[in-house]
């Protein structure tokens, strides 16, 4: 038996700058929103902007949570693959800073 089929909205991506060095996002998840699948091309950088709770939807079925705390960044390696979902009940919103100098 398959998995049921899941709807969820998309979170908003604003790209607030993109030059030969960065891309610079910002996202904002209403509750019940999702980046969607997608794998990072570049070492990046997360700058919370709001508290919040993500559900990362991870490669091989695995679900965990991690909370952010506005101002409070965090960095990942290229590669990385996942989705995020707001699993909450409140929006939350992040900058993220991608570094294009440093390709995967």
């Amino acid at each position: 038996m398959s998995e049921p089929l899941r709807c969820r909205i998309p979170a908003i991506a604003t790209v607030q700058a993109d030059d030969d060095t960065a891309r610079v996002t910002r996202w904002d998840f209403p509750p019940g929103a999702e980046t969607g699948w997608h794998r990072h091309g570049w070492g990046y950088l997360v700058v919370p902007v709001t508290d919040g709770t993500m559900l990362l939807e991870e490669p091989g079925g695995a679900i965990r949570e991690a909370s952010i705390k506005a101002g409070v960044s965090y960095t990942r390696p290229p590669g990385v693959e996942h989705n995020v979902v707001n699993n909450g009940t409140e929006p939350f919103s992040f900058v993220e800073i991608e570094f294009k100098a440093h390709p995967g």
